[in-house]
């Protein structure tokens, strides 16, 4: 939906396993229609939507790839991963790795706009997490794995203030629109808002989930939008904040509405 504008449905998406997760590679990407309009596009991290061409994220629009493709992955530590079709080791913790990948992509002066798509796969069993995360949690909550969880979203936490700080440092800050959400609520008993339910749920706990956008040189810092929305939203949206309408658009009807009047 997100990569979309559409319902899952739509492109073929029935499940999460068992080729039922596979998009339809008639559907057209967000990463297509950015790479018509001219950006390098790169991928980091979980990619959920099919493992081989052409529903592999090279085929979906994406002309850099770095992560896996699948649901899960068993070991965040020393990871071998997939750049470009080909196997890769990497060192340490695989969320860091991720955002290293993500920085050296957004690094080269250039002379084309960047659409790079980040998918963390924490916080996520296996429950495993540097130990200095886990560390600085385990005398504040009682159980192993909720630590664990805790210490995976301050890990998080450091490396979104990485990205923003290489955005920074490369002098784009303020030019680049930043998009942070997660895709349901919590996979475990925990922490939750107030709100009933949990991944896999149909009520507000399982579906409702922060979505921050920041644009420093167009959207004021603090503005807050209360209206209800969808990640099928985000596609119609950032085609019309980068003015794309016109050089590139998805050639199948949206089931998203643009949130930039909100």
């Amino acid at each position: 939906g997100l990569l979309t504008g559409r319902y899952h449905l739509r492109g073929g998406v029935t499940g999460v396993t068992q080729l039922q997760e596979w998009l339809r590679s008639d559907e057209v990407t967000l990463a297509e229609v950015f790479q018509r309009a001219g950006y390098a596009t790169g991928c980091f991290g979980k990619w959920h939507n099919g493992g081989y061409w052409p529903a592999h994220p090279r085929g979906q629009g994406f002309a850099e790839f770095f992560g896996f493709c699948g649901g899960h992955w068993n070991n965040y530590f020393d990871a071998v991963l997939e750049q470009n079709g080909q196997p890769i080791a990497t060192r340490g913790y695989l969320a860091d790795a991720l955002t290293e990948a993500a920085c050296s992509f957004i690094a080269p002066p250039r002379e084309r706009p960047f659409f790079c798509y980040l998918a963390y796969n924490t916080p996520h069993s296996p429950f495993q997490v540097p130990d200095a995360y886990y560390n600085h949690h385990r005398d504040r909550v009682g159980a192993v794995e909720l630590a664990a969880i805790y210490a995976m979203c301050e890990n998080l936490d450091d490396n979104l203030g990485r990205l923003l700080r290489h955005l920074e440092l490369q002098g784009v800050r303020r030019d680049t629109i930043v998009v942070f959400l997660t895709d349901n609520g919590p996979n475990t008993e925990r922490y939750n808002g107030g709100m009933r339910g949990r991944k896999g749920s149909v009520h507000e706990g399982g579906t409702r989930v922060p979505l921050v956008i920041r644009w420093p040189s167009r959207i004021r810092p603090g503005t807050v939008v209360p209206h209800i929305a969808s990640c099928i939203d985000l596609f119609p949206t950032l085609v019309e904040l980068c003015g794309l309408q016109s050089s590139a658009a998805s050639d199948k009807p949206l089931d998203g509405r643009s949130l930039v009047p909100l």
